[in-house]
């Protein structure tokens, strides 16, 4: 394996000393490049993915060949952005119907399910109950939305 690596060395010492002495034309020179990309590009793609070293040349090969859009990700930023802002909106409005619902009057036809009598006329209603689950919502909206960490 060492010698080759040698003999590698020193084809290629030897393919620079025939490139700087200036007899070979632009073309020729542009066709052995050719060549030897895709022996390059041949052998990296028969490397399993187990060998690590290689990972780092296929990446740069990656970013040499494909341009970046730094645009995208902005663009996702801002979309999960929105998306929060959404959410404890959301959340802000249900905890005040929430509580309308506890404080104004609920029609004749929801006192009637009265759960527990404080009084004889006062009591938690099944209207409260739904005012309570629709506040409890609201307020776990936002806190969920704010407590999740940005990646």
């Amino acid at each position: 394996m060492d010698d080759q690596k040698r003999i590698l060395e020193l084809k290629a010492d030897e393919l620079v000393a025939l490139i700087k002495q200036g007899e070979i034309d632009v073309k020729h020179i542009k066709a052995v490049q050719q060549k030897i990309n895709t022996a390059a590009n041949s052998v990296t793609t028969n490397i399993s993915l187990s060998n690590k070293v290689a990972a780092p040349n296929d990446l740069e090969a990656l970013l040499s060949r494909h341009e970046l859009n730094i645009e995208l990700p902005q663009k996702t930023i801002d979309f999960d952005r929105i998306k929060r802002y959404v959410l404890i909106i959301i959340g802000v409005v249900m905890i005040t119907l929430g509580m309308a619902m506890i404080i104004m009057p609920a029609p004749p036809y929801f006192e009637m399910f009265t759960i527990f009598y404080f009084n004889a006329n006062d009591g938690v209603t099944l209207m409260d109950l739904i005012a309570l689950i629709v506040v409890f919502t609201g307020v776990y909206l936002p806190l969920s939305t704010l407590s999740k960490k940005r990646s």
